[in-house]
């Protein structure tokens, strides 16, 4: 898989071609049965259960139905950019795990510490969650959130090799 990251060692450098050639049959249809993949491949069903079960089990994919979050009433999205204190990182990140407007967390180099995607039913729900929701957590220091107009892109797709 040159280019893309990948951990070093462990379960990911046992991936083989035929493991990143079922994945990208998930690509395409998450739904696609077992059997399907292994007459497209030219192996037994058995053969493809494993081998999704394998990368499910080592944590390298994960197979779910992702709703719009319209779906919940949930029609405005925004990216929040948080500062903290470096010692209150983690707590901080912990805390924004939980909350349910909250879809992304990541800890991050640069301008903010922390990252956040999060959905919201509209500006007063952004409002009541940047004031008194991240007002609130000890070590915040300074929040700036953008909000999304359109998603021009939105996918869990990247190349996988075929080979």
């Amino acid at each position: 898989m040159a280019g893309h990251l990948r951990p070093s060692g462990g379960a990911a450098e046992k991936v083989d071609a035929l493991d990143r050639r079922i994945v990208w049959f998930l690509q395409q249809d998450g739904r696609m049965s077992n059997t399907e993949i292994a007459r497209q491949l030219k192996v037994t069903e058995t053969t493809v259960r494993k081998r999704i079960g394998a990368l499910v089990g080592a944590g390298l994919v994960t197979v779910v139905g992702v709703p719009d979050p319209a779906i919940a009433g949930l029609t405005l999205s925004a990216i929040i950019g948080i500062r903290v204190h470096l010692k209150a990182m983690h707590q901080v990140s912990e805390q924004l795990r939980g909350y349910p407007e909250v879809r992304y967390v990541g800890l991050s180099t640069g301008r903010y510490d922390i990252i956040v995607e999060a959905f919201f039913t509209d500006q007063e729900h952004v409002l009541e969650f940047v004031t008194s929701r991240l007002g609130a957590l000890d070590g915040v220091t300074a929040v700036e959130s953008s909000l999304i107009l359109k998603v021009v892109k939105f996918s869990y797709e990247w190349e996988i090799e075929r080979e």
